[in-house]
């Protein structure tokens, strides 16, 4: 029989690591991953941190459920980040006082100032990925489509 014909050659190979969609997204963020470490061990943030950071210097004084919208993440992941970011000095956490049991995320003036000097970071790692604006920019969108197509199929 012909190999390349075999159903069952064929659904064999799928089951190889190289043909896994996941292992090249799990493979890339974790070089991706990399390359933020170096990048932000200079601001003293993780990752996880960077990205609040982020959502903060977007918009300022935001919900806990706000922010964790934004980034995918629910309060108990996300609330142990907002309190290092708090005793780092470059946030603040307090009640609303509308709804005490909503929480409303502040930058101190550390936190602002932090923006300053995180703003070479996505053109560096722009310059790590060695790929075109429009490589980048066609696959963020090739991405969030990804994320909302498994999000509707959960």
């Amino acid at each position: 029989m012909n190999k390349k014909t075999d159903p069952e050659l064929t659904s064999t190979r799928m089951l190889h690591l190289d043909q896994q969609m996941c292992f090249a997204l799990y493979s890339a963020n974790l070089a991706l991953n990399k390359v933020y470490r170096k990048l932000l061990s200079q601001l003293q943030l993780t990752y996880p941190q960077y990205l609040v950071m982020l959502v903060l210097w977007q918009q300022d004084e935001l919900i806990v459920s706000d922010i964790g919208e934004k980034l995918y993440l629910d309060s108990a992941t996300l609330t142990p980040l907002l309190k290092r970011l708090e005793v780092a000095g470059l946030l603040v956490r307090r009640r609303a006082q509308a709804d005490e049991r909503q929480v409303i995320i502040s930058l101190t003036e550390a936190g602002r100032e932090l923006q300053e000097k995180a703003r070479g970071i996505p053109e560096a790692v722009a310059c790590a990925s060695e790929c075109s604006m429009e490589d980048v920019s066609a696959l963020k969108q090739q991405l969030e489509k990804l994320r909302k197509n498994l999000q509707n199929n959960q």
